[in-house]
C-alpha cells in the first residue's frame, strides 16, 4: 500500500507492507461503556467475549485503502478504530475501519472478521509526535441515511486502552514486530448497528491541527444460497 508517514514536518510516501493484521476487541477503558457495546452486539445476537481485551488474527491483504469495498449482502457495517502500525523501525498511529459481517458475527466473531475488508486512511502520523497529548485525539465516524450524513460514532482514543497496553496484550513485549498493523478498538454507535452503503471515518489532533480521514462505498455482493 502507499502509505504518506507524517514525522514532524515531514511527509514521505512509502510502499509498505502488511505482514500481519491484529483487530483488538473489548479495548474500552470505561466498563459502562464497555458494557454498553456488548450489549448493543448481543442484541445482534453475539456471544460475550471469552476475555477483555481479544486479539483477533485476520489475513494482512484484508487491510486496504480503496474506496470501494466489496461484501457479500447487506449484513455488514463498519466500525472506527484508532490503528497502530510498525513500518519502518518506528511505530506510526492512524485510523481505520473494521468492518465487520454481522450476520456471521452472530454465530462466529473471528469468522466475521475474516469476512470483509479493513479499509485504513492511506496517512499515519508518528506516534512520538503525539504521545505527549495522546488523549486530546478525537476518532469519528459517519453514515449517510436518506441522503443526510449522520454523525455515527464520537470520542476520545482515552477512552481505549492506552497503546502500549494493546502491544504488551498481545506482544508481550513493548513493539509490535515490523510490518504488523493492529486495529484497537471501537466506541458504541449513536442509534445502535447499522449498515450503510457509505462509511467515513476521521481521527483529529486538535493539538496540531490536523485530521486524518477515509472515506469507502460498498459494493454488494448477492447471496445466492
Amino acid at each position: 500500500m502507499q502509505i504518506v508517514l507524517y514525522a514532524g514536518e515531514r511527509a514521505q510516501t512509502l510502499d509498505m507492507s502488511v505482514q500481519q493484521a491484529i483487530i483488538a476487541g473489548w479495548t474500552g477503558r470505561d466498563r459502562a461503556a464497555l458494557e454498553k457495546h456488548i450489549v448493543e452486539l448481543e442484541a445482534l445476537g453475539v456471544a460475550r467475549p471469552a476475555s477483555t481485551p481479544i486479539y483477533y488474527r485476520v489475513s494482512a491483504a484484508r487491510v486496504t485503502t480503496s474506496p470501494i469495498i466489496q461484501t457479500t449482502g447487506a449484513a455488514s457495517s463498519g466500525e472506527v478504530e484508532f490503528v497502530l502500525a510498525q513500518w519502518d523501525g518506528d511505530m506510526w498511529v492512524g485510523v481505520g475501519s473494521d468492518h465487520t459481517d454481522r450476520q456471521v458475527e452472530t454465530y462466529n466473531v473471528t469468522v466475521s472478521k475474516q469476512m470483509c475488508e479493513k479499509p485504513v486512511a492511506g496517512s499515519f502520523w508518528r506516534f512520538s509526535d503525539v504521545s505527549a497529548h495522546w488523549g486530546k485525539l478525537v476518532m469519528r465516524s459517519y453514515i449517510y441515511e436518506n441522503g443526510a450524513r449522520v454523525l455515527y460514532q464520537e470520542g476520545s482514543v482515552e477512552a481505549m486502552l492506552e497503546p502500549a497496553v494493546l502491544i504488551e496484550g498481545y506482544a508481550g513485549k513493548t513493539q509490535l514486530d515490523e510490518g504488523t498493523v493492529m486495529f484497537c478498538g471501537t466506541f458504541a454507535a449513536k442509534g445502535g448497528i447499522r449498515p450503510a452503503d457509505v462509511f467515513e471515518f476521521e481521527i483529529e489532533d486538535p493539538v496540531l491541527g490536523r485530521t486524518i480521514s477515509h472515506r469507502y462505498e460498498l459494493e454488494k455482493l448477492p447471496v445466492l444460497g
